[in-house]
């Protein structure tokens, strides 16, 4: 005759953690929607160091979303 195990009761293995939310998060909404507009920054002036305004708007968001991305990450590991 063959002995069955019974598993246990608890579910430890199967239970998802728990996330925490953090509103630090909601700052990565600011490159989305800083861009999102294109009709709102394309135009030519402004220049900066001859690049029109349209060019160096996005640049400058992809420096600053670099920089939220990062000091996010450093409050999200406290």
């Amino acid at each position: 005759m063959a002995s069955t195990v019974v598993a246990s009761s608890t579910n430890t293995m199967t239970t998802p953690p728990k996330y925490k939310r953090s509103r630090w998060t909601l700052l990565l909404a600011l490159p989305y929607l800083g861009l999102c507009f294109p009709q709102i920054y394309a135009r030519a002036t402004p220049t900066l160091w001859g690049f029109p305004f349209f060019y160096w708007y996005q640049l400058a968001w992809v420096i600053l979303a670099s920089a939220l991305m990062g000091f996010v990450y450093r409050k999200l590991k406290t």
